[in-house]
């Protein structure tokens, strides 16, 4: 479904990517781990298009993307989240989501002139939806709460009910684990377990290894910009050159 080859980013003298190469496939779970700094993030921006590569490819379903800016990416069904969730503090949870429907007639003033009917429906429609995406990560009772009422792991949920109203056949999650505790993080795994086998293509950069055990079907190592290994998570972890890399030399 994406496939990007030999992507490099620099950033002023320092490489922070160099000839990275990415399979993500419908049905799998791919991990992106390594320590900070590795470049994961960076990877991701490239791929959904808020860092422009300085070299190499990417296709999504057979259409090379690597100009196409963000918004264009997720309009034809790339979805993200991100480290802190980037909500919208004055909407509420509902609409904080209904905000991510890709292609919402309202959006032109001739459709709300002219088409008002449809667009009054369409509304209708993906109110609905949100309010199905905030009920699979137990959040549809509070829809109309702001998004500041919240805790952290609460919030991150949101960006991933956000997510799913894209619609689209690829999920990336960026660190979706961080400051999520107790129910939340069984939360979020059975939805990304069901997105999966509903046949959606999912990469996840993430450091709770017990997570990424539990759902993902191979991990990608990256280290100073560089893909240094794939395969299974279990035999990554085994590498002990990995883990000097992951922990530091003295672990």
């Amino acid at each position: 479904m994406l496939s990007a080859r030999g992507l490099t980013k620099k950033f002023g003298g320092v490489v922070v990517a160099q000839d990275l190469d990415l399979d993500l496939e419908l049905g799998r779970v791919v991990a992106l781990i390594g320590p900070n700094g590795a470049g994961k993030t960076t990877l991701f921006n490239m791929l959904t298009g808020f860092v422009r590569p300085d070299g190499g490819t990417i296709s999504f379903d057979g259409r090379r993307i690597e100009n196409m800016p963000a918004h264009q990416r997720a309009r034809v069904g790339i979805a993200r989240t991100w480290q802190r969730p980037r909500l919208f503090e004055s909407l509420t949870l509902l609409d904080n989501v209904m905000v991510s429907e890709r292609d919402y007639l309202g959006e032109s003033i001739g459709n709300l002139i002219f088409r008002h009917g449809e667009v009054e429906r369409a509304e209708d429609d993906a109110r609905d939806r949100a309010l199905g995406f905030l009920d699979r990560v137990g959040l549809a009772a509070r829809a109309d709460s702001l998004s500041t009422r919240l805790s952290y792991g609460q919030q991150k949920l949101v960006g991933l009910a956000r997510a799913l109203m894209n619609d689209g056949r690829c999920i990336l999650l960026d660190e979706p684990m961080a400051g999520v505790e107790g129910r939340t993080i069984e939360t979020m795994k059975a939805v990304v377990r069901a997105e999966a086998e509903a046949g959606k293509a999912i990469c996840i950069v993430e450091h709770n290894i017990g997570f990424i055990r539990d759902i993902c079907d191979s991990a990608v190592f990256m280290f100073n910009g560089r893909i240094v290994a794939s395969g299974s998570i279990d035999d990554l972890l085994a590498d002990k050159r990995l883990g000097a890399l992951y922990f530091g030399s003295h672990a």
